[in-house]
């Protein structure tokens, strides 16, 4: 999965209708919509030592898994949890505090092309939309390094020279299986990626 910058000359919103456009091109099929959001909490004041910067969380959904809720830590471990576990949270407000003006989240259209499903999303924070983000999924397999040549030759089918790398968390996985905690992470990174490009100026593309 990755970012897609903004096209010269366009708005966000423009250059996803460009990308839907050479996805259909292929003869990639519409299935729907898909939507994944993250709320960022960070260790309240009074437990973190003096001086210490607090520990972030990030909480997250994703529509492909309406009744999982996700808590992640940079650099740490992925917990997967019942839909119940927002309920948590405001419990453990005592420790964990929302960060409310930090709420991304990514919305779009879903397709499926042959074994492919590619699910192209409009990142936003609060009313401004703030990026482009391209998850690709290869449907058949579940080791990732097994079909990642593969994936990069699709996604230049439609992303050109704009293709990502490897995701890092696929450097870890070698030969096992790939999990829904891993697509997680990486929303996690490029929601991260995207907070930060807002402070300098974002390179377009032709």
């Amino acid at each position: 999965m990755g970012e897609v910058p903004v096209a010269e000359g366009k708005s966000v919103q423009q250059t996803v209708e460009l990308l839907a456009r050479r996805l259909e091109a292929l003869g990639a099929d519409k299935q729907g919509t898909f939507g994944v959001d993250c709320e960022t909490y960070h260790t309240a004041a009074a437990l973190g030592t003096q001086g210490q910067t607090g520990k972030l969380m990030y909480v997250m959904h994703n529509s492909e898994y309406p009744l999982s809720c996700f808590a992640l830590f940079e650099n740490g471990p992925c917990l997967v949890a019942d839909a119940n576990f927002d309920t948590l949270m405001v419990k453990l407000k005592g420790f964990f505090q929302n960060a409310k003006a930090n709420k991304i989240e990514s919305r779009g259209t879903r397709y499926q092309y042959c074994d492919f499903l590619v699910k192209l999303g409009t990142v936003t924070m609060g009313p401004s939309a703030r990026g482009i983000s391209v998850e690709v999924e290869y449907c058949p397999c579940v080791i990732p390094n097994d079909c990642w040549n593969l994936l990069m030759e699709f996604m230049q089918s439609f992303m050109g020279s704009h293709t990502p790398g490897i995701p890092s968390v696929f450097g870890s996985k070698h030969d096992s299986t790939y999990s829904p905690g891993d697509t997680m992470v990486q929303y996690m990174e490029l929601f991260n990626k995207i907070r930060k490009q807002q402070q300098v100026p974002v390179a377009g593309i032709r």
